[in-house]
C-alpha cells in the first residue's frame, strides 16, 4: 500500500528505499534507460543491498524498471504511446477517487488537503521551477488517493499517476502553463474538503482530460 505510514510507525528500510528510488524514477532523476546499480543506490540511500533488491522487485511490478536476462536492470523507457492507456484508466478512477475522498476524508485528511491548498495559493510561476511544481502535484494526488481509505484504489492510482508523471516530465520543457495545470487542484481540493462528491468527480475528470490534451499538444 502506498499511503503514508501511520503516525508513530517507523518505515522499514525496504519501504524507505522503495519510496526514494520510486520518486527518483518518477521525476526522471534516474533517466529512462539508465542502468540500475544496486550498490550505488544503497550507498546513496544509506541502506544495504537487501532493502534495495526488495524495492526493485516492487518497482519492476509497477513498470518503473525493467530487467533483462544477462544484461541487467534499467529504468523503464517512457513511451508516449502509453499515454492513451494510462489516461483511459485514470479517466475512470480519478473521478471515483475524488468523490470517495469527499465522502470519506477524515479530519486529518482535510487538514492535510487544506495545507496543500495553501501551498497551491503560494505558487509563483516566476519563482517556482517545474520540478518543485511537479513535487507539489504528486503530493496533492497522493493525499487525495489516501483520503479515499480504499487501499486497492489508492495503490492503483498511485501507480498510474507515477507513470503519467514520467510522461509529463519528459515533455516538461514544452509545456507552457505548468503552474496553471497544477493550480487546477485548488478547486478540486476545496470540493473534497467541503464534501461535494459530484463537483470533485467532475473536476478530477476534467483535470485528467486536460493533462492528456496538454501532452498531445506538446508532442
Amino acid at each position: 500500500m502506498q499511503q503514508t505510514a501511520a503516525e508513530g510507525e517507523e518505515l522499514s528500510l525496504a519501504e524507505r528505499a522503495y519510496r526514494a528510488i520510486r520518486d527518483r524514477l518518477v521525476m526522471l532523476e534516474i533517466r529512462p534507460g539508465a542502468p540500475i546499480n544496486e550498490e550505488q543506490l544503497g550507498q546513496s540511500l544509506g541502506v544495504g543491498r537487501t532493502p534495495v533488491r526488495e524495492a526493485l522487485k516492487r518497482l519492476q511490478y509497477e513498470r518503473l524498471i525493467t530487467t533483462y536476462p544477462r544484461r541487467g536492470t534499467f529504468a523503464a523507457d517512457v513511451n508516449i504511446t502509453d499515454l492513451a492507456h494510462i489516461s483511459e484508466v485514470r479517466q475512470e478512477l480519478e473521478p471515483l477517487a475524488a468523490a470517495q475522498a469527499a465522502r470519506r476524508a477524515t479530519t486529518t485528511d482535510r487538514a492535510t488537503l487544506t495545507a496543500l491548498r495553501q501551498a497551491l495559493r503560494s505558487v509563483d510561476p516566476r519563482r517556482d521551477d517545474a520540478t518543485a511544481l511537479m513535487h507539489l502535484d504528486l503530493k496533492v494526488h497522493r493525499a487525495i488517493y489516501a483520503a479515499t481509505h480504499n487501499p486497492y484504489l489508492e495503490d492503483t492510482l498511485v501507480r498510474h499517476d507515477n507513470l503519467a508523471t514520467r510522461i509529463w516530465c519528459l515533455f516538461i520543457d514544452r509545456l507552457s502553463d505548468m503552474s496553471g495545470h497544477v493550480g487546477e487542484h485548488g478547486p478540486l481540493i476545496e470540493a473534497i474538503v467541503a464534501g461535494d462528491a459530484d463537483t470533485a468527480a467532475g473536476l478530477a475528470r476534467s483535470h485528467v482530460m486536460g493533462f492528456e490534451r496538454a501532452i498531445r499538444d506538446a508532442v
